[in-house]
């Protein structure tokens, strides 16, 4: 029954990340215990909340106390239940609404993004507050790479090959985690992140042109074909 339920839950998208196959079961429990009065935009503003959470922490930790920074893990967790489960519980539910749901999910993907962003900009001292925007500019690079790739390939994907959003929230929990240990460690590890969010994207960037491409000598062949039955 849960394989079923699984396959069933996912079979518009296909998953790359690391954690894809753990994540798939544990979302496949959750949803059936889903209460009813719960709808997919409730899911959606439970993330949302989340996000709100998440930038709620870093200003704590700025003017009340550093360790009120592990409220972003609870945070992130709190996005991530919400972020996933509500496509899901409309897959499951038979009420999915495809565009409507693809649009909603990359606008509070986006405001969650710019949320977490600003407030490490709070938080950072200095010139270390410019890697916020980095971090914001970078993610948000990422996503265009993916609607790019939608529209190219018509196959919808959110990972970045062994790399997806649960992968990251994982990351950044472990940072926060991290900042509350050692103080100060956080500013140089979100260099880190971009660094390789930046190298990340050149190769996604570079496979996607290799994909319009081969897009593109596709259409001329069909094209070349209609003509030429046309002419004979």
């Amino acid at each position: 029954m849960s394989q079923e339920i699984n396959k069933k839950l996912f079979q518009d998208r296909k998953r790359t990340n690391i954690l894809s196959s753990p994540e798939q079961k544990f979302i496949s429990y959750l949803v059936p215990r889903i209460p009813n009065w719960i709808s997919s935009d409730g899911l959606t503003a439970i993330g949302l909340f989340g996000s709100l959470m998440i930038l709620g922490s870093f200003l704590l930790a700025e003017y009340v106390s550093r360790p009120l920074l592990l409220i972003g893990i609870l945070g992130f967790f709190v996005q991530w239940f919400g972020d996933s489960l509500d496509g899901r519980i409309a897959f499951y539910r038979n009420k999915s609404r495809k565009w409507y749901g693809f649009a909603l999910d990359i606008v509070m993907d986006w405001i969650s993004t710019v949320m977490i962003g600003l407030g490490y900009v709070f938080y950072a001292p200095g010139d270390f507050k410019y890697t916020g925007f980095a971090l914001v500019a970078l993610y948000g690079w990422a996503m265009i790479i993916s609607q790019l790739r939608y529209r190219i390939t018509d196959k919808y994907t959110i990972d970045a090959g062994l790399l997806g959003p649960t992968e990251i929230r994982v990351i950044i929990c472990v940072v926060l985690l991290a900042e509350v240990l050692f103080p100060f460690s956080i500013n140089y590890l979100v260099i880190l992140i971009c660094v390789a969010l930046f190298v990340i994207n050149l190769v996604d960037t570079k496979n996607l042109l290799h994909l319009g491409d081969l897009k593109d000598w596709e259409e001329k062949k069909k094209k070349q074909v209609i003509a030429d039955e046309r002419e004979g």
